[in-house]
């Protein structure tokens, strides 16, 4: 039996798993936003498939990526992680993954929870892409997300790691237009997006 047509070609099941099962999927909640935005963060410089084989690491080590946990975190915790063989060592960005989950309380404090600022970002739909030529690696919208988390005291968070994250997390379908689950993901958001709008 033929394989399917994906966004990208891998031979690692992990990778299979994550295009096939998560990536452009609606992600709704604070937590899973947060952990997103931490792991593009410490992707940059490094390939997403490196990521992915350590996020159980990186969920231990991080409190499962709770924002009111892991804002608690002091130079002790930073001390303990730069010393974790499990994840990513590199204190810049595990000072910047602190600094996320105390953006995330701030967001919370001022009535617009993380989850909320994201989404509220969403572009228009625009034409499947066609290859991966057609990706943008930065939008207006995820421009002007980057500027807000950066108030909000996120660091890392950059136009092209805030739209890697919203790729990720569903709020843009960039699934190319030939890829065997582009219309699922679709309706995945669609159904994401009503229910939002309808609350």
């Amino acid at each position: 039996m033929a394989e399917p047509k994906r966004c990208w070609t891998t031979g690692d099941p992990l990778y299979v798993a994550y295009h096939d099962d998560e990536w452009g999927r609606p992600v709704l909640d604070e937590r899973g936003l947060l952990e997103r935005l931490c792991l593009e963060g410490f992707q940059s410089g490094l390939s997403w498939l490196t990521i992915l084989r350590k996020r159980e690491n990186f969920r231990a080590a991080f409190a499962a990526f709770d924002p009111d946990q892991v804002a608690r975190f002091g130079k002790r915790d930073v001390e303990r992680l730069l010393g974790d063989a499990g994840i990513v060592r590199h204190r810049g960005k595990i000072e910047a993954a602190i600094a996320n989950a105390r953006g995330t309380l701030a967001l919370r404090e001022q009535s617009t929870p993380l989850p909320e600022l994201v989404w509220t970002h969403r572009p228009k739909p625009k034409r499947a892409p066609r290859g991966p030529g057609d990706w943008a690696a930065t939008t207006p919208e995820s421009v002007a997300l980057s500027k807000t988390l950066k108030r909000a005291g996120f660091r890392f968070v950059g136009p092209t790691t805030v739209y890697a994250a919203m790729q990720a997390c569903g709020v843009v379908n960039d699934h190319l237009a030939s890829c065997f689950v582009r219309a699922d993901v679709d309706a995945a958001i669609a159904a994401a997006v009503a229910n939002r709008e309808s609350r």
